[in-house]
């Protein structure tokens, strides 16, 4: 993802990357689940590393596996490159801790910009206290350990009823969590950035006492009132 391109989505809400994939005929792209856990949310935005966990089978789920050198989750945390989204698909068990404080704070040093999962979190005052942003079910006291067996890295996950693929741009705030094929980020930020320059505009209007019809959205009477609006530099009155 280029600079100009994370300026926009940073820049747009997540309603508006909603509306505009839906524009372009995409409506399973909104988690349920993941919620903004930082209060107020710390808003994110960055590309998409997954990591998938399995179900639990007793001979893969010991806590001798964690301290191995090839666990998949213990990778994840020091590969994940900076700036990037850790997407965890923890099976949409809520009930079950997909990392803790030590591993939060490891992501905050390293620079990764912020974690998805449909999972929870333990120690969870701690976690919050890291100022990291997240994404996540909730608070959960069990670990990984006790419902889940380590899947693998940077393959596609399903997290929060939503297929991840790596490198796709998670957008992420108060609405909630978004994905974004990579392939679309571009031209959603651009677009997104139109969109939000008209609705400012449509609310000032409304402001001013004229009906929604014609408005919201635009007749050609409106886009003309519009092209005006632009002209004069955006006044707010």
């Amino acid at each position: 993802m280029d600079a100009e391109t994370r300026a926009n989505l940073e820049a747009i809400s997540v309603a508006t990357v909603s509306m505009q994939l839906l524009k372009r005929g995409l409506r399973n792209v909104s988690m349920v689940g993941p919620k903004a856990l930082n209060a107020p949310a710390k808003p994110l935005v960055g590309e998409a590393y997954t990591l998938r966990y399995v179900p639990m089978r007793e001979d893969l789920a010991t806590p001798d596996v964690l301290g191995r050198a090839d666990y998949g989750p213990r990778r994840a945390i020091e590969e994940v490159p900076a700036g990037a989204v850790l997407v965890i698909d923890g099976r949409g068990q809520g009930d079950i801790a997909v990392v803790g404080d030590i591993l939060v704070e490891r992501l905050r040093v390293r620079g990764v910009a912020g974690l998805v999962s449909d999972g929870g979190l333990r120690d969870f005052d701690e976690c919050l206290a890291a100022g990291f942003p997240l994404y996540a079910a909730g608070p959960a006291a069990p670990a990984s350990v006790a419902g889940h067996s380590a899947g693998d890295l940077q393959t596609p996950v399903s997290c929060g009823g939503v297929a991840v693929i790596p490198g796709d741009v998670i957008k992420a705030g108060g609405d909630g969590v978004i994905v974004i094929p990579r392939a679309l980020a571009a031209e959603v930020g651009r677009d997104g950035a139109e969109q939000e320059r008209y609705e400012k505009f449509a609310k000032l209007r409304i402001g001013q006492g004229r009906p929604v019809p014609g408005i919201y959205p635009p007749d050609d009477d409106a886009l003309a009132d519009y092209a005006a609006w632009l002209e004069a530099g955006e006044p707010e009155d």
